[in-house]
């Protein structure tokens, strides 16, 4: 597997964001934690950039942890991976004994490798057993999700996650081509999507099965469900001072990380307090106006950098006890 094809989106913007964290001068070596291994290649550059930082990273991809194990060997026990999903980061870290952590990385959507390796289901440029699992050892593929789910359940997931405007179109012929033969391939899914579509709906937004793609990954990895227990997870793992970095590729996920960071953010205090307690102060300040966006030089060197949302806040205040 070529590592250099493997490009980190928004690299340099992220270690930037976390730097004052983990430059910042403690009794212990800086913790920062990859939520979102992949192919490792944020988790290369945060230990190469901060010498004196331990990193735990997860992945619930066992095949890029052995990819990435290779990739981050020369970092000998600095690295710690771990065979999980990014909400159950509490519980890794109480498993290692890490009571707080000083950086926290998540790198949403779809790794490089699930991407470029044919037979992961996940392109829709490519013939492969629709899959689309992230974790191929646990629960149910996008086949199965096509082939089994109620009409309804699929509009809902195909306008909720993909935003696919026609969901209803596609959907009809999904379930009479179903009751055929089940659906087994990515192929024959694209080619369904593209004829279901009227002529102005092919004309707009690059291949038009990426929606409907976009929205069984979301369903088959559940990845909005987890993503919301995972960034509050994530807030409360931080030390004061600490700080998190969360790159979104699409408004639902964008949306949830904006909503756990505004709340965070915000003074709670009853209105007309002359003082405002302790315990309705905000606990997070903001590090980024909005979502920033990658340059167009990133974008020219790395197509898959365009949708890119990035977020950042830093820990002001602990828990209330």
């Amino acid at each position: 597997m070529s590592q250099t094809r493997h490009v980190p989106v928004m690299l340099q913007r992220c270690l930037d964001l976390l730097a004052p964290a983990l430059e910042a001068p403690g009794p212990q070596p800086p913790v920062v934690v990859d939520c979102t291994l992949g192919l490792g290649g944020h988790s290369e550059a945060l230990l190469s950039a901060f010498p004196t930082a331990r990193l735990i990273a997860l992945d619930r991809d066992k095949e890029a942890l052995r990819l990435s194990g290779e990739r981050l060997a020369p970092y000998g026990d600095r690295a710690t991976l771990v065979h999980a999903v990014y909400d159950e980061l509490p519980e890794v870290l109480d498993r290692l004994g890490v009571p707080k952590v000083q950086g926290i990385l998540f790198d949403l959507g779809v790794s490089s490798m699930q991407l470029d390796e044919a037979d992961r289901g996940f392109a829709y440029a490519q013939d492969a057993p629709l899959d689309m699992r992230m974790d191929q050892s646990t629960g149910m593929g996008a086949a199965e999700v096509l082939n089994t789910y109620p009409p309804g359940e699929l509009v809902r997931i195909l306008r909720a996650y993909g935003e696919e405007k026609q969901a209803k179109r596609i959907v009809s012929a999904v379930v009479r081509e179903r009751e055929k033969e089940p659906f087994s391939n990515s192929a024959r899914l694209v080619e369904l999507i593209r004829d279901s579509l009227p002529q102005a709906a092919k004309r707009t937004g690059g291949n038009p099965a990426k929606r409907t793609f976009q929205a069984l990954r979301i369903e088959v990895n559940g990845e909005l469900t987890v993503l919301e227990r995972a960034i509050p997870a994530a807030v409360r793992s931080l030390a004061v001072g600490g700080r998190i970095a969360v790159l979104s590729y699409h408004s639902l996920e964008d949306r949830l990380v904006k909503q756990v960071f505004a709340a965070g953010a915000a003074n709670t205090a009853p209105a007309g307090l002359p003082v405002v307690p302790e315990r309705y102060q905000p606990r997070l300040k903001l590090l980024t106006r909005g979502a920033e966006l990658p340059t167009e030089e990133e974008v020219a060197e790395n197509r898959r950098a365009a949708p890119a949302r990035l977020r950042g806040a830093q820990r002001i205040r602990a828990e209330e006890r």
